[in-house]
């Protein structure tokens, strides 16, 4: 297929394309048809099944490998250092908490960080008396500037240096690789929060060399909410402390009945599997690589959020505040005058645009999926032009139309 016909293909299979100008993957993507009619196979047969008979559990434990291998297919890793897991948050908990902390322990993080990663670290912080190190880089988009904040923060007692492969916030991809170097010299864990990476663009985790990455399921993979997976570094499966174990399945047992934890990721898997989203999972990240593919994914997606941070950065009175030479998928800006709740209100109402808000910066984020279409992303440019050119006090009131009825 030539690019226009490929493209009318993708956005036939991702349905909720048609209801709005979907610009908020970095939250939610939509969902390919294909994943929800495998998903809704699944919970049909349990319905009318069940759910308990062994081979179907023994039969899940195989849909779970299946997701596994998915998620380490996307991100260029092995099945053996993937464990599935629920969320993002997962992962960062597993990471932080997998080491043998002390008082007086220092974790060194960014101002930009995500809930999902700041909540595990503060936790650590108040219950342990971890020292926790929060850094000030700016909008992310000066790598120089990063690597000498966290060089400056490390001490002998530093122990985690957690942060976002891409900012939540503006947008600005880290420099990953550059800190595993910085962090592996000073015998240091780094542990990177992926979920504006993983599936947005290119991800090889052999090489950047951090020692845990975690993924989102629901974001850019595609998949239903409630999945994520953490990646472990071979060399961390010894050192990190078992935190939790799931059930039957993810656990061993030796010749006297005692618990043995198994020797890949796993270990680090919980219980409690919803098995639609299993399957979404695999099925969604499959969809990618073998209908969409993986280049097409990627260097779409890539350039058309430039475009679009191209034509937003143009508009009088919108301030860009993703840094353009350091972006991924996400573009962050604000629209003098408007608040930025307010602004996504309008956008959703004057041009169908799913985006949303930045309540630390005030800003609003629009994440641009290989999916959108050129025709789409202008009419949201225009929509945000037209913003720019009023206020909230002087915008014209959005055109109504009323449905008279009798009773």
């Amino acid at each position: 297929m030539d690019d226009a016909a490929k493209l009318a293909a993708v956005r036939s299979g991702l349905p909720s394309l048609a209801a709005a100008i979907q610009l908020n993957t970095g939250s939610v993507g939509p969902l390919p048809a294909e994943t929800a009619a495998a998903m809704n196979e699944i919970a049909a047969y349990e319905l009318a099944t069940g759910r308990a008979d062994m081979p179907y559990w023994h039969e899940t434990l195989g849909r779970i490998d299946e997701a596994r291998a998915a998620v380490a297919a996307a991100i260029g890793g092995q099945i053996d250092e993937v464990a599935l897991l629920h969320a993002t948050t997962d992962g960062m908990n597993i990471a932080a908490w997998s080491l043998d902390w002390a008082a007086g322990d220092r974790i060194v993080t960014t101002g930009h960080e995500h809930p999902a990663v700041v909540g595990p670290l503060a936790t650590i912080r108040d219950r342990l008396g971890v020292e926790l190190d929060v850094l000030d880089i700016g909008d992310g988009g000066d790598d120089e500037r990063t690597l000498a904040a966290i060089d400056a923060a490390i001490t002998p007692r530093t122990r985690l240096v957690a942060l976002s492969h891409v900012l939540w916030t503006t947008g600005a991809r880290l420099p990953i690789a550059r800190i595993a170097e910085l962090t592996r010299a000073r015998g240091v864990v780094l542990a990177v929060d992926g979920a504006q990476a993983a599936g947005a663009m290119p991800v090889d985790v052999g090489s950047l060399g951090a020692d845990f990455y975690a993924v989102a399921g629901q974001k850019w993979l595609l998949g239903p909410e409630g999945t994520g997976a953490l990646w472990v570094a071979p060399s961390m499966l010894e050192r990190a402390k078992r935190t939790y174990s799931g059930g039957h399945g993810q656990a061993r047992f030796d010749v006297t009945g005692l618990w043995e934890p198994h020797p890949d990721a796993r270990r680090f898997m919980f219980s409690g599997y919803h098995r639609p989203s299993v399957v979404g999972l695999a099925r969604s990240i499959g969809w990618l690589a073998m209908f969409v593919g993986f280049d097409f994914v990627h260097g779409r997606g890539l350039r058309l959020a430039r475009r679009t941070a191209d034509a937003l950065a143009a508009i009088r009175g919108v301030e860009l505040l993703t840094p353009l030479d350091r972006m991924s998928t996400l573009v962050t800006f604000r629209i003098a005058g408007w608040p930025a709740e307010t602004a996504v209100e309008e956008l959703a109402s004057r041009a169908f645009a799913v985006v949303r808000s930045i309540t630390a910066l005030d800003a609003v984020r629009a994440s641009v999926g290989f999916f959108n279409s050129e025709d789409e992303l202008d009419r949201f440019a225009a929509a945000v032009a037209f913003l720019a050119a009023h206020t909230p006090d002087t915008i014209p009131a959005r055109r109504t139309l009323e449905i008279v009825h009798s009773t």
